[in-house]
């Protein structure tokens, strides 16, 4: 299984922007679910998941780097543009904001959060 990305419609307007990021039969299989907001500069990520699908949703600016295997792939989010990542098992990932604010990522994981059974490995693809 790759890594499946899909640009996502974003509704925007004076009082800012909407976006839905995952469909109803999409989100009934998730079992964890987070907001991250990365200040300009920061990295997230730097880790593969042992057995936990990830599905991150970039509201850039971002840099995404992904690794499946040898094999390492970059795409950029542009700013106020919105992108979802379906991560497999395996498969490291990073985000950096190269914006000048903070971006957004929202994450959705099919195994549970336990602080005490981390199922996250660290890779670092991009440093801080």
């Amino acid at each position: 299984m790759t890594v499946a990305i899909d640009k996502i419609r974003v509704y925007s307007d004076a009082r800012g922007a909407v976006f839905e990021p995952l469909a109803p039969e999409t989100l009934r299989a998730q079992s964890n679910a987070h907001v991250v907001v990365t200040e300009p500069g920061a990295v997230r990520g730097n880790h593969r998941h042992r057995i936990g699908m990830e599905t991150v949703v970039v509201y850039g600016p971002a840099l995404v780097r992904i690794r499946e295997g040898r094999e390492s792939k970059e795409s950029v989010v542009a700013e106020g543009e919105c992108v979802r990542f379906t991560i497999p098992p395996g498969v490291s990932h990073a985000f950096k904001n190269i914006g000048c604010s903070p971006n957004l990522l929202v994450c959705f994981n099919t195994r549970a959060y336990d602080p005490q059974h981390s199922d996250t490995e660290n890779d670092v693809l991009i440093e801080d």
